[in-house]
């Protein structure tokens, strides 16, 4: 009853931390990065976006399979390149925001049906998640001598939140890993919705 009280306790404090976090971000927060392998591995955890997806993938990894990770490693290498040669897409900000809930939404639905859905849908919906975000990354890297370092900075940052989530979630309660999907999924529909509203005032 106490380990209960004071995970809810943890969750709504995580919950008023996130969405405080994501309403302080001004719309269309990503531009050009500058310096090398530190500003690269502060850059992904910086931008809550980009955080809140790497804690995404790792929550679906930990509880439908380990492969997604690989197939996150996939997708950050073709959307980080695609990026790099000047890729965009229409409402990339939006579609990036939108990706944190899809993620969320995969695992609390392999959770209530308790059974993993299909592997290669599940790899497909991860890859083109990060691949996304990476885009964006790819859009805002350095374009001088000190991109190998930042892309290299922003890998390590990227594997450590995604690596140590994973890892964290696989050894809590799927309770656990059910309370940070929902504030993950409300996180991205506020990320992605909240602009919109600041528009129609």
């Amino acid at each position: 009853m106490t380990l209960s009280a004071s995970a809810r306790s943890l969750a709504l404090f995580g919950a008023a931390s996130a969405l405080a976090l994501l309403l302080d971000q001004p719309a269309q927060a990503h531009g050009i990065a500058r310096g090398g392998i530190a500003t690269g591995f502060l850059h992904p955890i910086s931008g809550v976006d980009h955080l809140l997806l790497l804690v995404g993938i790792g929550a679906a990894s930990s509880c439908i399979s380990a492969q997604l990770l690989l197939w996150a490693l996939a997708g950050a290498i073709g959307g980080g390149v695609f990026g790099a040669m000047g890729g965009t897409l229409p409402a990339q900000e939006f579609i990036a925001a939108l990706a944190i809930t899809a993620v969320a939404v995969l695992v609390l639905r392999c959770l209530r049906l308790q059974q993993s859905p299909q592997l290669g849908a599940c790899a497909a919906l991860v890859a083109a998640a990060v691949a996304v975000h990476a885009m964006l990354h790819g859009l805002e890297a350095p374009a001088d001598g000190s991109a190998l370092l930042w892309w290299l900075g922003a890998f390590s940052g990227s594997v450590l939140v995604s690596g140590g989530s994973f890892l964290a979630l696989r050894r809590l309660p799927l309770a656990w890993t059910r309370g940070v999907c929902v504030l993950l999924a409300l996180c991205g529909g506020v990320s992605a919705l909240g602009p919109i509203g600041l528009l129609m005032r």
